[in-house]
């Protein structure tokens, strides 16, 4: 029940990210919504087609697009009455980033695959929504940009499976992995830290 809460936190989560991310882009009401589903199912139907789980799993249970239109009508609300914070695409997102990270880790070991496949799987969840939802809002995704972004869900992962390795149990683990990558991206964000660039 805790993995399901924390799911539906994650789909809020980046459906939110989602409509601060079109806010400023001219979109009808229909418009905006479209982004948040595409920013908070992209990286959870991307990993279910590749792990071969059907149906997907916003089509198995409704209460995800419930969910998504439900957080992207009340920011739409708050937004048009008080401006969002300052950073707030980018702390929402690190959020979602972690959240679906790690559950996206998790269904991945359910379908058995080896820890490197898990790693991928849940790196992929993360981020693939982010993906989308800026090329659709015409932005350089965060994943091209110089910024810790899928490097954290890598490490949120990596030490998920440690932690279960030596022990710990698998909710800790869930959470403790979790938080790592939102320390990591917020301290990316303060401190601009970022990875060595190619040159």
């Amino acid at each position: 029940m805790l993995f399901y809460i924390l799911d539906l936190v994650g789909i809020a989560v980046f459906a939110v990210s989602g409509v601060l991310a079109a806010r400023d882009r001219a979109l009808d009401i229909l418009g905006v919504i479209v982004v948040a589903t595409m920013t908070a199912v992209g990286g959870g139907t991307l990993r279910d087609v590749l792990l071969d789980r059907h149906p997907i799993f916003w089509i198995a249970d409704v209460s995800y697009l419930l969910v998504i239109i439900i957080s992207a009508l009340l920011t739409v609300a708050y937004v048009r009455f008080r401006p969002p914070p300052v950073m707030s695409l980018r702390v929402a997102d690190a959020f979602g980033l972690a959240l679906f990270a790690l559950s996206g880790a998790r269904l991945a070991e359910l379908a058995e695959v080896p820890p490197l496949i898990v790693v991928l799987m849940g790196t992929m969840t993360g981020v693939a929504g982010g993906v989308l939802r800026d090329v659709v809002t015409a932005r350089i995704p965060l994943i091209l940009q110089r910024e810790i972004y899928a490097s954290a869900a890598i490490a949120g992962v990596s030490l998920y499976l440690v932690l279960q390795a030596i022990g710990v149990s698998q909710q800790i683990a869930f959470l403790v992995g979790g938080a790592l990558v939102v320390v990591l991206r917020i301290a990316a964000l303060r401190w601009d830290l970022h990875l060595p660039t190619f040159r």
